[in-house]
Formats: structure tokens, sequence, C-alpha cells
């Protein structure tokens, strides 16, 4: 393995959103590398080109703060797709967290719904499909993990040639692999642990205000809890698409 890989993380936040520099310290700490390692791509200014993604051994996506693929509010978003389609034609090491998660399934043609009626704030159950139990990344997790999520898009089903590796009750791809590529993604958040989860749910609690009752938003702050084995994910992923 590569002993100081560069990392280069496409985020899709407002300058001024505190989950900003939160999540390049977040995706650092669970990747096993430090801060220094992870090059932080502003997608509000668009997308990077092939060229940029290929200067550095690994590209991940993180989430969004206000931005959402069912509804393409994010600047430069059909350049983003492009992108994306590029980066697994070429076969780049990539994995891609949440809001990345859907920016891949809308590249390659599936379908991201608003669902706001299923959203997953929290920590959740999600159980690994057969196909999942045989994947060489997500295998090695167990049949049933806890895992963070904060979510109101998902995809709705998995579509040809790509199979869901991991469900949830409320959502039934939660993670993919692009076929025979050494790219990955999850609708839940490997990066995040119980800590980090927490305060993303109170930094955008206005927000889910607007769709969860006082009650559910008083469980919700209860219910998270450690995702210990999909905490470990990110630093299997580096060490098995870099081992070569």
């Amino acid at each position: 393995m590569t002993s100081h890989p560069s990392i280069l993380l496409l985020q899709a936040r407002d300058s001024g959103d505190p989950a900003k520099p939160e999540e390049v310290r977040s995706f650092a700490h669970h990747s096993g590398v430090e801060t220094s390692q992870i090059v932080s791509w502003d997608l509000l200014t668009g997308p990077p080109s092939l060229a940029e993604v290929r200067r550095h051994q690994v590209m991940m996506v993180g989430g969004a703060g206000d931005y959402y693929v069912s509804k393409r509010n994010l600047p430069h978003f059909d350049a983003l797709m492009d992108c994306l389609r590029e980066v697994v034609a070429a076969g780049l090491p990539t994995f891609a967290s949440c809001f990345g998660f859907q920016c891949l399934v809308e590249a390659l043609g599936g379908d991201i719904v608003h669902d706001v009626e299923n959203t997953e704030v929290g920590t959740y159950e999600v159980t690994l499909t057969d196909v999942g139990q045989q994947d060489e990344l997500f295998g090695d997790l167990p049949g049933t993990f806890s895992a963070q999520l904060g979510r109101k898009d998902r995809a709705a089903t998995a579509w040809e040639g790509i199979h869901s590796l991991a469900s949830s009750q409320r959502c039934p791809v939660q993670a993919l692999r692009i076929p025979g590529k050494p790219i990955w993604a999850s609708q839940f958040h490997p990066e995040l642990d119980r800590a980090t989860n927490l305060g993303r749910f109170e930094c955008y609690l206005e927000g889910y205000a607007s769709v969860m009752s006082p009650a559910e938003l008083e469980a919700t702050l209860k219910s998270f809890r450690d995702s210990h084995e999909a905490n470990g994910l990110l630093r299997r992923f580096l060490t098995l698409v870099l081992a070569a």
C-alpha cells in the first residue's frame, strides 16, 4: 500500500458550512491518513477534470448540506455527472458516500427519488445482500451492522448490471460496486461515527425540523449509537485499492 496516498475529496458544501472542514477530518480519521493527505475539491465551482483526478491515488465523494440529487440543485450538476462517468470508464479507485453515492447512481442511469417519509437520520441497521456477502470489500462486514445515515433522497432500485450490496428497512440500495472496477459507494456514512453524526444532525437540525415532529426529533437525538464495523470500511478500501 502507498504509504502516503493523496486522496481527492469532492465536497458539495457552502463555504460557511461547519460540516465542510469536519468532513475532511472525518474522512482522514476513518481512512487512517493525515488531514494533509486529503485534498478538498469544491464542487460548487465545478467538477475536477479527469487529469486532475488522476493526480491522486484515490478519489472520494462526500455528502452535501443543502444540495439534493433529486432536485439537481447543485451548480454544474450535469458536468459532475460527466465527470463521474469518465472516472467509472477509466476505472479510477473511488469511494462515494451519501450524496456521492446518489450522484454515482444518477450518473449511471439509476433513479434517485426524494423520499421524506422514509428519511434516515441517525444510526440504523444495515444488512448485506447475498452479493454483498461475496464482495471483496463489503464481505468483511457482519451480515447486519450499524451505520450512520443522514438522508432524504434515496436510490429507488438497483439497475441493470449493478447489484445492491446492502439494504436497510427504509432503503433497498445502501451500497454498490461497479463490477470489475475499484469503485464502491454507500448511502450510509462510513466516515461518520456516533459523535460526528450527532454533531452533523445538530448542525442541520432546522432542516430536519421541517420534516420531523418534535417527538421524532427528540427520539432521533437519543438514537445515535456506535458503528465500529462500518467505520472500518474506508481503511480496508484503501488497503485493497492501493495494494497493487
